[in-house]
């Protein structure tokens, strides 16, 4: 298998941290959807990062959908979606909302770093960065009632996510999200951190 796209993007990190704790085999192509865009276009016409190419040649993408289908190939000791329904709603929820902030995130830098100064839109973006900040005070309270594993045997998708949102969050727009009112989250993402997987997978 072959993950295409670069792993400052949440997405593309949180799939690849993922394929390693099911020990499943690939290689990392880091193409992006910008300054090789007509490279990313040949692999992938729709040029979606992340997008995985299987060894049959077929192209899966979104990283949600990548990793249901991955999750399938793996041995049946390696496992990031929980089994039981009261943990697979936690998981549910956590991973709404670390997707949630990702995509406000991505939303905010894209409307800094792209769209010329005179055409951005305040009034939008100030709504995106209170839904940014609504996501990151619901995952804030979610970590103060239940932590969540800083072991790497013990971390699912769930957890990578949140992990790799709020790296991402904090690489990007610190000041907005900023770590004091989140201490719960910037613990558990100090931790995540550290683990071989994460610092393998950097987000760089």
């Amino acid at each position: 298998m072959k993950l295409i796209g670069m792993l400052d993007s949440p997405y593309v990190r949180r799939v690849a941290i993922c394929l390693k704790l099911l020990k499943l085999d690939f290689d990392h192509k880091s193409i992006s959807v910008f300054s090789t865009y007509e490279a990313f276009a040949k692999i992938n016409p729709v040029v979606k990062a992340p997008t995985l190419i299987l060894d049959n040649g077929q192209r899966v993408m979104d990283s949600t959908v990548i990793l249901q289908y991955v999750a399938t190939l793996a041995a049946p000791e390696q496992r990031i979606f929980p089994t039981q329904a009261e943990h697979c709603l936690r998981a549910a929820r956590l991973t709404g909302l670390a997707l949630a902030a990702c995509e406000k995130s991505v939303q905010i830098v894209y409307e800094r770093n792209l769209r010329p100064a005179d055409k951005q839109h305040e009034p939008w973006v100030d709504r995106v960065t209170e839904q940014l900040l609504a996501a990151y005070r619901e995952l804030e309270a979610e970590l103060v009632s239940t932590p969540l594993p800083v072991e790497a045997n013990r971390f699912g998708a769930a957890d990578v996510t949140v992990a790799v949102a709020w790296n991402f969050t904090q690489m990007f727009l610190p000041e907005i999200v900023t770590k004091a009112a989140h201490p719960q989250l910037q613990a558990f993402s100090e931790a995540a951190e550290q683990l071989p997987v994460f610092v393998d997978t950097p987000a760089v």
